[in-house]
């Protein structure tokens, strides 16, 4: 924001020129009365008459110059005190005039201009208060936007548990209405079973979802920390999608470098982590060939975890938002394409709990989730 010095209206500064003007007069008429008195003063008294002419005498130059009068010593001495003075008395008025500006600002503000700053760029101690109040507004806006982003969150919180809820039991519902009929034939009631029994799965996958989103989130959420090897833990991950990669024509790639990399992790957690970014792969990787899961060593306090897929690019707009809770690329929320929304979600906060990052980038050729986290979480929190 650029800075600009305080404008005086035309009124403040006919204030400025008045207070100088009565400031001279009242200076002057100080003066005259002072040097009325102590020219009394010496009067009255001859030896002092005498002590100043002894002075003079002593103090001759050159043998004619001699030191001035008094009364022009004292009047210079007068001028110069008057001058301080009035240049005191303005600099403290215009002061007070930037300070009225700053007030005025501050209403303004505070009438619910939100948007506006002060603008005001000025010398003294005032700047800092400016700089402060400009801060304070920036800390304020941001509580509210982060405070309205809160409200609709749980608004779509709502609006998308219902939706995911109302479906499937929707579809409980009627099937379970015709079985009760008793009108459907006996290979009617196997097929209407099982579709019942498939929806309130799908409600249950949702509940179980929701609780370890919401158990994650929680400040009461504690890791339980082991030395975990790195590669042995991908072998396991890709031994339990063997038989569904194979269905779909997908094979896996494991690497780690090196081989026995060993981190300390939650193995649970860690495995829910690759276990819901393979399902996403699953689902959202259409066309996909090949699963790459590969751990790299980058430093002595870091390790990158990659997941990635050959499968459909990502839509650079989605990638922003990938990680919000049910989000989904596509957006009819169809249970046949997508889970709950809350696989990526749940992901991430995992990752945060492991004081690590996660993001995505998608191209035409591979889509990756790269995952950055500490050789050992406890000693990054420290650092913290």
């Amino acid at each position: 924001m650029k800075k600009e010095r305080v404008k005086l209206t035309a009124a403040e500064k006919s204030e400025l020129f008045a207070e100088g003007v009565v400031t001279i007069v009242l200076l002057l008429l100080l003066n005259l009365s002072i040097i009325i008195l102590i020219h009394l003063a010496i009067l009255q008294d001859e030896n002092l008459v005498n002590g100043i002419y002894f002075l003079k005498k002593t103090m001759t130059f050159a043998g004619n110059y001699h030191l001035w009068s008094w009364q022009r010593l004292f009047i210079i001495l007068m001028w110069i005190a008057d001058l301080i003075v009035l240049y005191w008395r303005l600099i403290r008025r215009y002061h007070q005039m930037q300070l009225r500006h700053v007030i005025l600002e501050l209403h303004y503000i505070a009438d619910g201009h939100f948007d506006h700053r002060i603008p005001f760029a000025v010398r003294t101690d005032l700047q800092r208060v400016i700089d402060s109040i400009n801060s304070l507004v920036d800390s304020t806006v941001n509580s509210i936007n982060e405070e309205k982003a809160i409200e609709q969150s749980k608004d779509e919180l709502i609006t998308n548990v219902s939706h995911d809820i109302r479906t499937p039991l929707t579809s409980i519902i009627g099937y379970l209405g015709l079985l009760k009929s008793g009108n459907v034939s006996q290979e009617d009631q196997q097929k209407y079973i099982n579709i019942a029994f498939t929806k309130a799965e799908q409600m249950k996958s949702l509940a179980n979802d929701l609780l370890e989103y919401t158990t994650l989130k929680s400040n009461n959420t504690k890791l339980n920390l082991v030395s975990l090897p790195i590669y042995s833990m991908l072998e396991q991950v890709e031994a339990g999608f063997e038989l569904e990669a194979e269905k779909k024509g997908i094979t896996f790639e494991i690497a780690s470098r090196p081989k026995d990399l060993t981190i300390k992790a939650d193995p649970e957690k860690l495995v829910r982590v690759y276990n819901n970014l393979i399902n996403n792969a699953f689902k959202y990787g259409t066309g996909a060939t090949k699963i790459k899961l590969i751990a790299n060593l980058i430093n002595k306090q870091t390790v990158e975890l990659r997941v990635e897929n050959n499968g459909a690019k990502i839509p650079k707009a989605s990638l922003k938002k990938i990680f919000e809770r049910f989000y989904r690329v596509e957006t009819s929320r169809n249970t046949k394409t997508g889970g709950t929304g809350l696989g990526l979600s749940i992901t991430k906060s995992v990752v945060d709990l492991h004081r690590g990052t996660i993001r995505c980038v998608s191209d035409d050729n591979w889509t990756s989730f790269i995952i950055r986290l500490p050789l050992d979480p406890e000693k990054a929190k420290s650092k913290h």
